[in-house]
This record gives structure tokens, sequence and C-alpha cells, in this order.
């Protein structure tokens, strides 16, 4: 591993899966591409998003104008702020139900749907063939979200397809915003190929059916993407509000909380209390698989993002990281007990997914972590990080933790 680089700027290394770059000054492509939010004319920007929607406005006083995907968390509050209130456009909700939900996702989604007084179209699939699926998954991806990914990402394009709404607007790119992978200015738009290589880890649904397991093509025909041919018969396209808008989650969340009383809640891996706490797995089982497979956490992604936003040192960063990163998994229990495994078997597929080149294991099931530490200057500031994220709710209103199937969110 001594071939890693981390970024001068930021605690990204150059063992990113998104595959990062670094120019000679040893700066990552996400921190360069950062910086064009100091630059654009955002203005300028604005306009040609609204001179883009323009002509996807019904004439219609009963028709869709556009398709926003939504979730109980992250932005989308702030999505459809902009293009309701802002854009003026009438927007048809949907939403793939994740089944690691908690109360206050569901909440939040519920009162998204109330405040914003828009329809909503949620996807929801037999809870056993997702456990089908996630435990396939686990076992040949080491992944137990790409059912997640796949459901949120193909849903909206399938809604698109059968309702002939051909506009999808979806908030930032993560691409552009984690490692630069494009520039704002090329207006980056949805693709199959993205989702392919990126968020599904390069297999399509089909892919997952083998003669060595029990699933099957209609087990997976719900994740499947329409055809090139009806996407091009309707005209769907997916744009990036982050493309011109100047993309500032902690700034869009403060907002969405005194307008719209969007909840955010104290998460135990990271300091973020505004993105995923929709989700019990997500800064969870699904963020140690993460640390086993990558050699980082969730935490490292938020910090990586407030130190290019400069709310933080990258001295403050690499304290934060430290405290968070190896934190206990308190909901781990729910996950076992939904999928019907024990913590054994969870453990030793933990075991079976650390990456080689970062994990050593130095006696039997004691593993040593071969990555590049993060160095803490002691002479710099050691005072505490400004606490900026309000925090006005908890995860869980219930006497008991538990995975919330559907519900109302009252």
């Amino acid at each position: 591993m001594n071939n890693i680089l981390i970024c001068k700027s930021c605690l990204y290394t150059s063992a990113h899966p998104l595959k990062i770059t670094f120019n000679e000054e040893g700066v990552c492509s996400g921190c360069i591409i950062h910086e064009e939010k100091n630059s654009l004319n955002w203005n300028d920007r604005f306009l040609k998003l609204q001179k883009i929607v323009k002509e996807y406005k019904s004439k219609l006083n009963n028709s869709y104008d556009c398709i926003v995907p939504v979730t109980g968390a992250n932005d989308s509050y702030f999505i459809v702020h902009i293009v309701k209130n802002i854009l003026k456009l009438r927007p048809l909700l949907v939403h793939y139900n994740k089944y690691y939900n908690t109360p206050l996702g569901i909440k939040n989604l519920a009162n998204l749907r109330s405040k914003f007084d828009c329809d909503i179209y949620i996807k929801n699939l037999n809870p056993n063939l997702i456990k089908k699926i996630t435990k396939e998954t686990m076992y040949s991806l080491g992944s137990v979200y790409w059912h997640c990914l796949a459901g949120h990402t193909v849903y909206p394009v399938q809604v698109a397809e059968q309702m002939k709404i051909p506009l999808i607007i979806w908030g930032e790119h993560q691409g552009l915003q984690q490692v630069g992978m494009f520039s704002h200015e090329h207006e980056v738009e949805m693709t199959r190929r993205y989702r392919k290589d990126h968020d599904l880890m390069g297999y399509e649904p089909k892919d997952l059916v083998q003669v060595s397991n029990n699933l099957s093509i209609d087990d997976l025909h719900s994740f499947e993407y329409p055809s090139d041919k009806s996407i091009n018969s309707v005209g769907i396209r997916g744009i990036y509000l982050g493309n011109y808008l100047r993309w500032d989650p902690i700034a869009q969340h403060d907002l969405m909380i005194k307008k719209f009383g969007y909840k955010s809640c104290n998460l135990n891996r990271t300091f973020d209390a505004y993105d995923y706490v929709d989700s019990y797995i997500y800064t969870g089982v699904h963020d140690k698989i993460k640390y086993f497979k990558h050699g980082y956490t969730k935490v490292t992604d938020h910090v990586c993002r407030e130190i290019r936003y400069r709310r933080i040192t990258r001295n403050q960063g690499s304290r934060i990281i430290r405290s968070f990163e190896n934190k206990f998994d308190k909901f781990e229990n729910l996950f076992i007990e939904w999928l019907g495994i024990n913590s054994r078997s969870l453990n030793y597929f933990y075991n079976e997914i650390r990456n080689p080149n970062i994990w050593k294991e130095y006696e039997p099931n004691k593993w040593k972590i071969n990555y590049p530490k993060l160095r803490i200057d002691n002479k710099q500031e050691n005072k505490k990080v400004k606490k900026f994220y309000k925090i006005n709710s908890k995860i869980n209103y219930f006497k008991k933790n538990k995975y919330i199937i559907f519900g109302k969110g009252v």
C-alpha cells in the first residue's frame, strides 16, 4: 500500500473506488473541481437551467412536468423546493422503498409529501424477494445495498417511460462532487452506463442470475432499465441540479429545517446529522462493508466535503475520522434479525470481503489495516469543531428499534 497517495488538500486517497486522480501538486481531482463552485457564474448557470426546464412545462393543468426521485433524507427536500417553488414545475415524486427504513426517515418522507403538496408513487417489492436478493449480492458482490441503488436509480426511469414524462430531476452527481469525475460545465446527465459501472458495481440485474443460486430473471425484472428504444421514444433525460446551483448540503439542510421542518438526528458513525437519517444500515452494516473493502468509511466522505467548504481544517478532519471510524454499529442486530442470519455468519462475511491489499490477518480472526495513517499535528489547533448541525429529533421515536417496512410517518 506504499503507492497509495493521500490528497494534500482533503483526506481522500488514490484507493477511492470512483477512481480519483491527482495533479503534480498532489491535490485530488475532487478538490480541483470543487473550486469551480467559487469561480463559476451561478446566476448564468441558473438561467440556463430555467431555459432547459421551460420546454418541459406542460400546458395541461392536470399533467406532471417532471419526475423527482425522493427519500426520507439526503437532499430531497431541497430538490423538491427548487423544482416546485423556484422553477414552478409540477413534479411527480417517486420513491423506492429500501426496507432498512428508520421511523425518522418515514416521518420525513410523509412530511415532504404533505408540505410540498405533491403526488407520490412508491415502489414496494416483496420483502422476501428483497431478502433473497440481498443474500445473493452479499456473497457475490460484497454488498447489502445493491437493491437500494438499483431500485432508486431505475424506478424513476420506469415511471418516466410508463407515464411519458421525459424529464427527471436529480440533486447532485456523486462522481462530480466526490472525485471530480466531471466538471460542472460538462453538465453531465443520467446514463445507463454510469448506473451499471458505479451504482451497480458493474452488474446488471440479469448478471446476478447464476446456475449456483436460486435467483431468476423474473425475480430481478423490477430492476431492469427500460430499453434504449423506449427511452429515446419518450425522450427521457435526467439532469442534475448540482450543475446549475452552487451545491452546499449543510446550507441547504439548514434552510429546509427552517422552512419545512426537515428532521435531523445524531448518527453513531459520523458527525453529519442530515445525510442518511432514513436508513439504519447506510452508516452501519453498509459502512462497515465499505471500510473492509476500501479502507475508509462515510465519515471520511463527510470530512472531505467539509474541508473543501473550509468549515473544518484538514487536521480537524483527521481527528474526526479517527474518533468515528471504528465506532460500534448499534443497529447491526436489526439487520441480522431482518435477514435471518446470525452474528457469526455476518462476521464471516466481513472477513471474506476484506481487501487483501488493505487488511492483514496477523492472528486468526485478528486483523490489522495496512493503510496510510492519518497524521495529526498536535501543534495545530486542538479546539473542538464548531457544531454547525441543527439536531431536532432522534432516529427512532419508538421504544424499540426496528425496521419500518412501510409506514405513514405520522
